[in-house]
């Protein structure tokens, strides 16, 4: 039995009771109260009640630590060390009640991702990593795929949406992709994907304009796993521009070099 650090469990504490809330209306979701966030962007009342008991359990255990969150104002972005929030994930897909959304927590201390969760409270699945212990679903050991080539290769990414400006670009980008692997996956939540990538299920993941939120602790846990994470532009930093390519070693400098013709 593995026993979780410290932080681990804050953080996994924190998931399983925001997640009773979540559980709760599932069942109920023509109770949902629903508010316009911009165009194809909802945020419900599950969303804001799963923050506020996540910032409250978090806090509890480590006062002093900053927040980064989706939903509101973020606190103390300058501390030591700060958790990054994203109460759900694929909002959408709970609005339209598809069991493919989570909790998604991550700690940065002195600006290295050090631990992170992504927990789908549907399917009970509790993926972790911390830096230099491994990534994990529940107690068992995730390692990423070992395919060597992209036409072998099953890949996850972000379809465009309504009112994204980058359409466009987002569109040439998945025809290059589309001839060149086995298959394309679109699931409209980047943490589950790349927790995906982390335990070998997916090859890759690529995605553009992401917030700090939506992959901080999915790139921890790919990491952890054996993979790696790249920008979509050599040298670029994913976690502050959004852009990102995961994936195992073998291919995901081949997928840079596609992505970025």
């Amino acid at each position: 039995m593995i026993r979780y650090s410290p932080n681990i469990s804050v953080m996994f504490d924190a998931s399983r009771k925001a997640s009773k809330h979540i559980l709760r209306d599932f069942g109920e979701l023509e109770h949902l109260q629903v508010s316009v966030k911009g165009q194809n962007d909802f945020v419900t009342n599950v969303d804001l009640k799963v923050q506020e008991i996540i910032h409250r359990e978090l806090s509890k255990a480590r006062p002093g630590f900053g927040f980064i969150m989706e939903e509101g104002q973020s606190e103390k972005i300058d501390s030591e060390n700060v958790w990054i929030i994203d109460p759900i994930d694929g909002t959408i897909n709970l609005m339209h009640g598809l069991p493919f959304f989570a909790i998604s927590i991550a700690l940065r201390s002195n600006n290295k991702i050090i631990a992170g969760v992504v927990y789908n409270p549907i399917q009970n699945e509790f993926y972790w990593a911390e830096d230099g212990m491994g990534a994990y679903l529940n107690n068992k050991r995730l390692r990423v795929s070992a395919r060597k080539n992209l036409d072998e290769s099953l890949m996850s990414l972000g379809l465009p949406a309504l009112g994204r400006k980058d359409q466009e670009k987002r569109l040439k980008m998945q025809t290059l992709i589309m001839n060149k692997v086995a298959g394309l996956r679109s699931f409209g939540a980047a943490s589950l994907a790349l927790a995906l990538v982390a335990g070998g299920k997916l090859d890759g993941f690529w995605e553009l304009g992401l917030s700090i939120w939506d992959i901080a602790a999915g790139v921890i846990l790919v990491r952890e796993a054996g993979g790696l994470i790249l920008g979509i532009k050599k040298n670029e930093d994913p976690l502050a521009t959004g852009n990102i390519i995961a994936g195992n070693p073998n291919i995901v400098y081949e997928l840079q070099k596609v992505l970025a013709t």
